[in-house]
């Protein structure tokens, strides 16, 4: 019996699930009240540990309601478009649109420098080469119905990138679009043609049952994903651990405006917290440290991140969020820390690993533009 109790820190746990086991998910379960999915077994009728907690207090009247059947994640390849998938962390619902090759430097796995005589570039945190290794990100659409349920956790995601318009200042977004590692995609599938909500996914994907998986992309994905290629790829991914807090950095180039008689560069990078550890910690301050090929070295510290000093704990362990940042130049780096406070009220600091900001050739998005328009003001 307990063997079909899945924690979402154990993905080795999933392939014990078998085809026959039902997801049921609350229609109210992804709240900040715990740290993944509400799954359950309809064979067995157990609950995960983090579904019991919040079963306690689900308001009155709300039901478990089936969403697909669960599958075994995979070990090796890849997922392909339409997948739909539980996310491992955040807990939303979403359906793969496309994968990215990106670069992850880890700086978790490389030793410090041995040669400390030796003057390290600024931000270098003691690792001066870190090598890029491949690994599977994917390009999805969220749930429209979670995104209420996680906005404690994470920005309902959306990709940014500067258009062809006469307003200089113009910065289209797509709402409901997030970037999600391999490791984070608990897959499942669903006999629902229409399983995800979201305003692309018609536009995007249709429903065949004699595919699996059973949505399929439409021409207008494929002409979508090679027109603004330069502005939805993933190519690098930065990460360090302080601590037992893991910053994870995805920056992604948005494109140039002229101003002033000069260019200005832009770049929205997304970042992720995690608390790996024990103890409850609460963010306090941002320290970064922006460079430009320029030659400007420009310092920012202020309270919280986009408005917020987040606790990173045991049942609510990660927070991920998106900003911008402009340079006159080119290309440029970033790095910077996080000031953390733990309970008895002593502070410690995480570093946010270096990464680059480099920017593309062609910086002129094409396609269709779908969603709201907004300012960069």
């Amino acid at each position: 019996m307990a063997a079909c109790v899945i924690r979402r820190t154990l993905l080795s746990s999933v392939s014990k699930y078998s085809r026959k086991h039902t997801i049921r998910v609350l229609n109210v379960d992804l709240t900040s009240r715990h740290t993944g999915p509400s799954i359950s077994c309809s064979t067995c009728g157990l609950f995960s540990v983090q579904q019991k907690r919040f079963m306690s207090s689900r308001p009155e009247g709300k039901v478990l309601e089936a969403v697909g059947v669960f599958e075994s994640p995979k070990q090796q390849g890849k997922y392909e478009t339409g997948q739909l998938f539980l996310h491992s962390v955040f807990g939303y619902r979403g359906i793969v649109l496309f994968p990215w090759h990106a670069r992850l430097y880890d700086r978790d796995v490389t030793p410090p420098t041995a040669d400390s005589s030796k003057t390290e570039a600024p931000g270098a945190h003691g690792s001066k080469e870190v090598k890029g290794k491949t690994h599977t990100y994917y390009q999805v659409l969220i749930d429209t119905r979670d995104c209420p349920h996680i906005s404690q956790r994470s920005q309902t995601e959306a990709v940014t990138f500067l258009a062809n318009h006469d307003d200089s200042r113009a910065l289209y977004a797509i709402p409901g679009l997030d970037y999600v590692s391999h490791e984070d995609i608990l897959p499942y599938n669903s006999t629902d043609q229409v399983p995800i909500q979201h305003e692309l996914f018609d536009r995007f994907l249709t429903s065949d049952a004699s595919k699996v998986p059973p949505f399929t992309p439409k021409d207008t994905l494929r002409a979508w994903q090679e027109k603004n290629h330069p502005w939805l790829e993933l190519s690098d991914v930065h990460r360090e651990t302080t601590d037992n807090i893991r910053v994870t950095v995805i920056p992604f180039y948005m494109g140039m405006r002229e101003a002033q008689n000069s260019n200005v560069y832009w770049w929205r990078y997304c970042i992720r917290l995690e608390n790996l550890g024990e103890e409850v910690v609460q963010l306090r301050e941002r320290h970064w440290r922006i460079f430009s090929l320029s030659g400007t070295l420009e310092t920012v510290r202020g309270r919280g991140v986009v408005g917020r000093e987040p606790v990173l704990s045991k049942e609510q362990p990660a927070f991920q969020y998106s900003s911008h940042v402009s340079l006159q130049a080119p290309s440029g780096h970033m790095w910077g820390s996080y000031r953390l406070e733990r309970p008895n009220g002593t502070f410690f600091d995480v570093r946010i690993p270096p990464f680059s900001l480099e920017s593309k050739k062609d910086d002129t998005p094409n396609g269709f533009l779908p969603g709201p328009f907004t300012s960069l003001a």
